[in-house]
Order: C-alpha cells, then sequence, then structure tokens
C-alpha cells in the first residue's frame, strides 16, 4: 500500500543543530519507507540564495540537507519542495542538488483517490494585512533581484534582521490574527474544486471538519519542529497525525 508523508515548518537553522539531526532521524528510519516525501514550507529557517550549496562560506548544514534528501530520492523516494515565507528563495539548484521536485504553491494532488489541495498556508492568514503586504514585496522581481546581487554575508545579516523583527512583530499581534481565515479557507477549497486540504505555516496541528457548497470538507494542519516535530501519513486509506 503506498505511503505519502507531509511535513512542513521544520525551520532548519545552525542555531538549532538537534532539529536537524532529528530530521536527518526521520528521512533514514520514516521517510525511507514511503512511496513519496511532501515538504510544504519553510524547510529552513531562511534561504538566502542557492549559493549556500557552493561558496565558499556558504551553510555546511544546507548542503547535508540537500545531500540527505537526494539519498532519500535516490533510493526511490518522490520528493516534493513548496517553498514557504521563510524559504521563498528556494532555486533551481537547491532542488537539483537535493534531487526534489518543485511544487508549486498551491498544488492539486492525488491521495488515496482524493483530490487533495497543497498549501503552505501563508496566503490563508488574510487578517494579517501587514504580513500579507510584506509578502507581496518579498516575492516581487525587483526586490528578490536586488537581495540577491548582495554578497552572501550581507545577505546572512539581512534576513537574520527580518527574522528577529518578524518574531518582534508576531509577540505584538492577537493569536488569531496569525491564523487561517475560515472564509479564505472555504474559498479555497471551493475555488479548487476539493474536499482536503492540507497546509502548514500556523503552526497548531489539527483536523478539522467543515461543509463547503454542501460538501463535506477537512483540513489537516501540519506540526512544526520546533518542539518534537510530526508528520501526517497518508496510507491504508486513511490519514493520520503522527509526533516524533
Amino acid at each position: 500500500m503506498p505511503r505519502t508523508l507531509f511535513i512542513s515548518d521544520l525551520h532548519l537553522s545552525d542555531e538549532r543543530p538537534e532539529i536537524s539531526e532529528r530530521f536527518y532521524r526521520f528521512l533514514a528510519e520514516v521517510a525511507a519507507h514511503a512511496e513519496a516525501l511532501y515538504v510544504l514550507g519553510d524547510l529552513f529557517d531562511y534561504w538566502i540564495g542557492d549559493d549556500e550549496l557552493t561558496a565558499d562560506d556558504g551553510d555546511r548544514m544546507a548542503r547535508r540537507v540537500a545531500g540527505e534528501l537526494r539519498t532519500l530520492a535516490q533510493a526511490g523516494v518522490a520528493v516534493h519542495v513548496m517553498r514557504g515565507n521563510r524559504d521563498f528563495l528556494l532555486g533551481e539548484r537547491f532542488l537539483a542538488a537535493a534531487g526534489a521536485t518543485a511544487l508549486p504553491d498551491p498544488s492539486i494532488v492525488t491521495i488515496d483517490q482524493v483530490e487533495t489541495l497543497l498549501m503552505h498556508g501563508d496566503t490563508l492568514c488574510t487578517d494579517d494585512h501587514a504580513y500579507q503586504r510584506f509578502r507581496a514585496e518579498v516575492r516581487g522581481r525587483g526586490w528578490q533581484e536586488r537581495f540577491l546581487g548582495r554578497p552572501l554575508a550581507m545577505r546572512r545579516t539581512r534576513a537574520q534582521e527580518l527574522r528577529a523583527a518578524s518574531e518582534l512583530d508576531k509577540r505584538a499581534k492577537p493569536p488569531e490574527i496569525m491564523d487561517v481565515n475560515h472564509a479564505a479557507v472555504r474559498e479555497a477549497l471551493r475555488r479548487h474544486h476539493v474536499v482536503r486540504l492540507i497546509h502548514g505555516h500556523t503552526h497548531r496541528p489539527a483536523r478539522h471538519e467543515l461543509e463547503v457548497g454542501g460538501r463535506r470538507c477537512e483540513r489537516w494542519v501540519l506540526p512544526d519542529w520546533y518542539e518534537r516535530g510530526g508528520y501526517l501519513v497518508a496510507e491504508y486509506g486513511a490519514l493520520r497525525l503522527e509526533m516524533l
């Protein structure tokens, strides 16, 4: 029976090596026995360009992550990677190094004969107007060209500054602002004509039931890996959340 795994929000970084080690064990002990692995965004805490993989002052952890994913892919597991709000600059060089296929946000895949909508989830948080404005800015071609044109060390410093500012900003916001907007969820299900949605970003793992246009639908939220980590597994015609 095919076994498909979904993960997101690992936020891998040199500052939290224990999470990286947990991820490597997951790949070797869990993902190696699956047919496919879907990474739904924020594999890294931030990504400042694919030259992290080749520059003399690049990130060794990033190189190992790519290598471990490539080993998984070479063993026959299909690896699909979606860009998140932290690693939206992941490019073709990283995907090639990881043996992975780019997964657009949103995407529709068939899981156990059910058309399933996959998203990172940040576009569903429409009540956070400041974040949505920032997202639109950094996804623009001009912003990205200017950022990637800077030296690697300068980009790394800027990314750390943006991350620190983001953490301060989140502390000042009501929690509900950073969760999904339920109307946005319903619209996504309606627009894509599906009854199942899987996403990450909000760090609130759960299964939600809802009705859209007279159809029973479900929304699965993936866990983050800050404290413990986990994944969603699809097998034997059912889905379940597993914590590490």
